[in-house]
């Protein structure tokens, strides 16, 4: 597919969810955090979200937040029934759940796996790369692409026209450094 001559460029902060056609190109960057990409092939809509969380925890008041990944797999489905279309019919690609701070005594977890929502667990990047494929199968959506876990963080770029996904990965190498107060002059 070719770049159409007008297209809107979206970046996702993180907790933002953006839906929309043909023309429109979305980016992101991730470090923990997780972004769900959905393309519709036929129709060339589809969309992402930046989620930095698995769940609220409670009970929500109120509209959807995409900081959530529950309450970002509403806001997808909440387009797809717009659109008059299933999930079966989208191919999907999830992204993020980097270990940001391996060098800081962060280390990956060895209990948890990929199909296992251990919600014992207190690692956020697995916490939400478990969310995801739990998710994802939950309501009927088959991976096409996948990069998750790992170390470092993620640039992401998506283009719904051609329902092509560029990510960068940049591994954590530099270990952190204590910074020390300014002196007063």
């Amino acid at each position: 597919m070719h770049k159409p001559d007008h297209v809107i460029e979206i970046f996702l902060q993180p907790g933002d969810f953006y839906f929309g056609d043909r023309d429109t190109r979305i980016r992101t960057v991730l470090g923990s955090c997780v972004s769900i990409v959905c393309w519709h092939p036929q129709k060339l809509i589809g969309g992402m979200c930046h989620y930095m969380l698995p769940t609220r925890g409670q009970k929500r008041s109120g509209e959807l937040d995409g900081r959530y990944a529950d309450e970002a797999m509403e806001m997808f489905l909440n387009e797809i029934r717009a659109a008059d279309t299933r999930p079966a019919e989208y191919k999907v690609k999830v992204f993020g759940a980097g270990n940001m701070f391996p060098l800081a005594g962060n280390r990956d977890c060895q209990r948890c796996t990929p199909d296992d929502l251990d919600r014992s667990c207190t690692k956020v990047h697995c916490r939400n790369r478990q969310m995801a494929y739990h998710l994802i199968q939950e309501n009927g959506f088959a991976i096409h692409a996948e990069h998750l876990g790992g170390q470092g963080h993620r640039q992401l770029l998506f283009d719904v026209w051609s329902g092509d996904a560029w990510m960068k990965h940049v591994p954590a190498s530099t270990p952190l450094v204590p910074m020390g107060e300014r002196s007063k002059a």
